[in-house]
C-alpha cells in the first residue's frame, strides 16, 4: 500500500506544487497515513492467527522497517525529480516566450 501511495503521488506532487516544502510535507502526510493503515492491517492479521502472518512473536520485524524506510526515501527522491522536471519545463517555456517576443 505504501508503495502504491508513493508511486501515485510523489512525482505528481513534486511536479504540480511549486513549493518544495509543501510537496514534501504533503507526500509525508500521505505516506504516513498509508504506513499506519498498512502496519495496523499487518499487525491485526498476525494476531488473528492467520495461516501466513506478516509478523511473528519471536522475531523483530527489522526487514519491514528497512523496506518501508527505503520506500519513504525513494518517495522524497521522486518528489525532487518532479520538482526539477517542472522547473526545467517552466524555464524552457519562459525562454521560448522571450525569444518569440524578440523576433
Amino acid at each position: 500500500m505504501i508503495a502504491v501511495v508513493t508511486i501515485l503521488s510523489a512525482f505528481a506532487l513534486g511536479y504540480l506544487m511549486s513549493s518544495r516544502l509543501a510537496a514534501n510535507t504533503t507526500y509525508a502526510v500521505a505516506y504516513l497515513w498509508a504506513f499506519t493503515y498498512q502496519t495496523l492491517y499487518l499487525t491485526i492479521d498476525s494476531f488473528s492467527g492467520g495461516a501466513n502472518p506478516a509478523f511473528t512473536e519471536d522475531e523483530f520485524p527489522l526487514s519491514y522497517g528497512l523496506v518501508t524506510l527505503a520506500i519513504f526515501a525513494v518517495g522524497f527522491g521522486l518528489v525532487e525529480a518532479g520538482h526539477r522536471f517542472s522547473a526545467r519545463r517552466r524555464a524552457r517555456r519562459t525562454r521560448q516566450v522571450e525569444t518569440a517576443g524578440v523576433a
